[in-house]
């Protein structure tokens, strides 16, 4: 997975990873060809006291660095651009992605885990580009020039580059191979921390008021230390590979000045082919310790990678039609054709047979137990997910057949959990309809029974909106939701529990002033009180996944003990009547 998505993210960027090769490549030749005028420069100037070829050979050498500082500066900048662009497409990529996942495959995945694998595994994977691009192509030309170099300045301790370089080798490579499981832990233990996190951040006002503060810290201490005891682990190898990288390479310099020096007593070596011979084998195994650095890095990139391959390759279970229809009859109607739906693997459907038809201008309520199926229901018409049997249909064209963005083109959803973006109040009334004057956004703040607490605010429609609406009270967030709805102008209006939070004289005020607007569009409210709904003009009744029943209130309250035991459960004998 891990060359296939660096394959496809940094195809784009060739010309640039090219431009790294090709410098990179003269940098190293600059790298190994300086320990040779090095020698040089002591064997013919020092040795014979020639201060004119010192000069010279020392301009040269200056020469020499010069190139490759500008070699490498610019690798370096062509290599972290390739990077940074292939990480924004890949965050790119997989947010495109999860913005077409269905409620299911959300689930799946979960929100804390989708979060980690946008952000902590592509920077992996970023980082390890970045790193391949400084490492991966010098690492190689120099350990093989090196050897190339310390060949040709002595072949007489070649015998130690047998030795020096499996040896960092294979205990590089074992060390790894230990990592591997413990990087993979890592990413899931990060899964497990930001869970926890994210969990009691949203719901911190719940933990005050049950007073659990203890208990919630001690369960993120739980998932904290796992991660902390996990990214030790890994930490110890880690930490155990440079000291190993210098052991190796400090033996191997002293056995070179050990017998280098016996040679250059003998004769048979010159002082300035011993300090070359021993800055090759430097080269040498500095190039082995960079490779084995990026071989470290490598497995917890592929980990990611692995990650981010689940997202990019799983398939949203609501699939865009591959030839759109058009809408055969009116956009507005709504025709619910036995309808059910299951989750994977669950023993028994969510829904079952659901049947029910519902016209432009007339409003249907949909009531039940918790967990009857109601928003299940809800979330079918605009396809937030698929039916897994049986049919629903918009504008008499059966709904995975219509374009999704035409679909939802056509509905206003106010969710069971009104949520507003950071912003301000207009450019979240906006969401639906950017080009929406502010005559529109103040007409449906007054329909929504909004306009007097966003009067009262002193920046009006252009006051600030934190993150979800924490800044507005529930009831207020319900009606901005409610406004930003209207302003959309949809032909479906689906209202998910969207008064709950209202109180009796505002929710009857509201439904007053959405008469008017709602009269040429279908209106479908799942809603828990009874006075909310007793006037829509059908009611269904869901119990357990089925329908038990359908009708006006008077209808159902003559023939339905399902809808009969909700409406005695909130209103009193005379306001059944």
């Amino acid at each position: 997975m891990l060359i296939r998505l660096l394959r496809t993210h940094l195809y784009p960027y060739r010309a640039q990873l090219t431009g790294v090769v090709v410098l990179q490549l003269v940098s190293v030749i600059a790298m190994l060809y300086l320990p040779s005028l090095n020698a040089d420069l002591i064997d013919n100037g020092v040795t014979k006291g020639d201060i004119g070829y010192i000069w010279t050979t020392g301009l040269w050498m200056l020469a020499v660095t010069c190139v490759q500082i500008v070699a490498s500066a610019f690798s370096v900048y062509l290599g972290a651009h390739a990077a940074m662009s292939a990480g924004r497409d890949l965050r790119g990529a997989v947010l495109h992605r999860v913005g077409t996942f269905s409620a299911r495959e959300v689930g799946m995945f979960g929100a804390p885990s989708l979060i980690t694998r946008t952000t902590n595994d592509v920077q992996q994977v970023q980082l390890l580009i970045v790193m391949s691009a400084t490492i991966l192509v010098m690492a190689p030309i120099m350990c093989v020039g090196g050897i190339i170099m310390a060949l040709r300045e002595d072949l007489g301790l070649s015998w130690l580059l047998l030795i020096a370089v499996p040896a960092l080798a294979i205990s590089m490579g074992f060390i790894v191979v230990k990592m591997v499981p413990g990087f993979r832990a890592m990413q899931t233990k990060i899964d497990e921390v930001n869970r926890v996190l994210r969990e009691q951040i949203t719901g911190i006002r719940v933990v005050r008021a049950f007073v659990r503060e203890r208990q919630e810290t001690w369960r993120f201490g739980v998932a904290n230390t796992e991660l902390t005891e996990t990214s030790l682990r890994v930490g110890r190898l880690m930490a155990l590979m440079f000291p190993l990288v210098m052991l190796i390479s400090n033996v191997t310099a002293v056995a070179v000045i050990w017998f280098g020096g016996h040679a250059v007593d003998a004769g048979t070596m010159q002082i300035g082919s011993l300090t070359a011979m021993l800055s090759y084998i430097m080269q040498i195994l500095m190039a082995v310790m960079m490779a084995s650095f990026l071989a470290m890095m490598a497995p917890r990139a592929a980990v990611s990678a692995d990650r981010i391959g689940e997202v990019l390759e799983t398939d949203s279970s609501v699939i865009p039609p591959r030839l759109p229809q058009p809408f055969k009859g009116d956009p507005g109607s709504v025709d619910i054709a036995f309808a059910e739906f299951a989750f994977p693997g669950a023993e028994k459907p969510v829904l079952r047979a659901i049947r029910f038809k519902v016209e432009p201008g007339t409003t249907t309520a949909i009531v039940g137990s918790t967990g009857a199926g109601k928003t299940t229901l809800l979330n079918l018409i605009p396809r937030l997910i698929d039916v897994t049997d049986g049919a629903v249909y918009v504008g008499q064209t059966d709904v995975r057949h219509i374009d999704l963005e035409l679909l939802r083109e056509q509905i206003g959803l106010i969710p069971q959990k009104a949520y507003l973006f950071s912003g301000t109040i207009a450019s979240n009334l906006r969401y639906g309809n950017p080009e929406a004057t502010d005559e529109d956004l103040w007409r449906a703040l007054e329909i929504a029974q909004a306009d007097d607490f966003v009067r009262d605010m002193p920046l009006g429609l252009e006051a600030p909106v934190a993150q979800g609406g924490t800044t507005v009270s529930g009831g207020q967030r319900q009606r901005l939701a409610i406004a930003r709805a209207l302003v959309k102008k949809p032909r479906i209006y689906l209202f998910d529990d969207s008064f709950s939070a209202l109180d009796v004289s505002t929710d009857a005020r509201l439904r007053e002033a959405l008469r008017p607007v709602t009269r040429d569009a279908s209106v479908i409210i799942v809603a828990q009180r009874i006075s909310t709904i007793r006037d829509a003009d059908q009611i269904v009744v869901l119990e357990d996944g089925v329908m038990a029943g359908i009708g006006s209130h008077e209808q159902l309250m003559r023939d339905c003990p399902e809808y009969q035991e909700i409406v005695a459960s909130q209103l009193s004998a005379e306001e059944v009547r």
